[in-house]
């Protein structure tokens, strides 16, 4: 069983940058835009660019990596309204909320699969032990200030609700000068974290020291 968390964040905030100290080999980066990172590295075989839920769904299942990351992870619902702008009714939101929800619990469930010879692969009973699969995504501020995970809208967001998938939530956030994670609520935001987990209520966007304390909290074994 993998552990889900979620850093959201407004673009700019530093998500994305909160990678920069992993090692090369200790996380693989499911790149949704197929952007660069905002950081010299030597990760290229690390990265799957223009991610969608099955490639998401097999590198999970692959159990190649103790850690992953979904990268503006928002885009994947983003991308699946744009392709199906077309199409009239309001069925095309509850299955783009369905078809979020599966990928998370099929991660958060995930079992080894194994390739075959003919390069299809086979799903095993080997449960997938001391993964993190970290979402990076994108937030939403109402009017009345509240923040949480962005979606397509009200209709969507009636479908499903993103935060209450996760145990931890944390905020990336900047005043400017200084990056770092929020992992208290305000009571305005959805932010939340399990009782001592931290102590602090801002912390360094640091995303490999996170996945230390997170590995701690749960008695999971280190990256390596």
């Amino acid at each position: 069983m993998a552990e889900l968390v979620m850093i959201m964040g407004e673009s700019g905030s530093g998500k994305t940058a909160s990678l920069r100290n992993f090692k090369a080999g200790e996380i693989c980066v499911l790149n949704v835009a197929g952007k660069r990172l905002p950081f010299r590295n030597d990760w290229d075989k690390h990265v799957i660019n223009n991610a969608r839920y099955s490639m998401i769904q097999r590198a999970v299942h692959s159990g190649q990596y103790k850690a992953y990351v979904v990268d503006d992870s928002q885009y994947l619902m983003a991308f699946e309204a744009f392709d199906r702008a077309k199409e009239s009714g309001y069925n095309k939101f509850t299955e783009m909320a369905q078809n979020f929800y599966n990928m998370l619990m099929d991660c958060k469930t995930a079992t080894l699969w194994e390739r075959k010879p003919d390069k299809s692969y086979v799903m095993t009973d080997k449960p997938i032990e001391d993964t993190i699969v970290y979402f990076l995504h994108h937030i939403d501020r109402a009017e009345d200030g509240t923040v949480k995970p962005k979606t397509q809208g009200k209709m969507l967001d009636d479908k499903l609700n993103v935060a209450g998938l996760f145990t931890t939530v944390l905020q990336a956030d900047t005043d400017g000068n200084e990056f770092y994670f929020r992992t208290k609520t305000d009571g305005a935001s959805t932010i939340k974290s399990p009782i001592g987990m931290f102590d602090q209520a801002k912390i360094p966007n640091d995303l490999r020291a996170v996945d230390a304390i997170i590995r701690e909290y749960y008695g999971m074994k280190g990256l390596k």
